[in-house]
């Protein structure tokens, strides 16, 4: 069943770090578009891409267990091939990520079953920056 508006707006209003998983330092590309607007709301973005070192002026790192452990991840935003959203859900797993968002065109059902069974909140399918502008979500403290 898809989230409501309500928790949608819940996950968006308690996180203040968002992990971006498949993060290009490209400025053309969504995963950076999505980033930047994401930063600009408040969000401290951490980019996880093994290709590069830095993203946004941020540090890259090559997984989310590479991540410092503070602050905690409170989104783990997955702009990944379906095929390997596993790898990146048993990472968020291990992390205790509250959150897990795969984007638009993003969606893998036994890895978001996976993730549930652990307690995590899984949305799939939609643009976390398309979903906080339509709700209007108040800008980051």
């Amino acid at each position: 069943m898809p989230p409501t508006d309500e928790e949608l707006r819940t996950v968006l209003t308690r996180a203040r770090t968002i992990a971006i998983v498949g993060l290009s330092d490209k400025a053309d590309r969504d995963s950076n578009e999505v980033a930047r607007y994401l930063r600009a709301q408040g969000y401290r973005i951490v980019p996880v891409n093994p290709m590069v070192p830095e993203i946004l002026g941020e540090p890259s790192y090559p997984s989310l267990t590479a991540v410092p452990a503070t602050p905690p991840i409170d989104i783990v935003d997955v702009f990944r091939r379906n095929d390997q959203v596993p790898a990146v859900v048993d990472e968020a797993i291990a992390r205790r990520a509250p959150v897990v968002w795969m984007q638009l065109g993003v969606e893998h059902p036994e890895a978001a079953a996976r993730a549930r069974a652990a307690g995590i909140t899984v949305l799939e399918n939609r643009c976390i920056m398309v979903e906080h502008r339509r709700l209007r979500v108040p800008h980051v403290p």
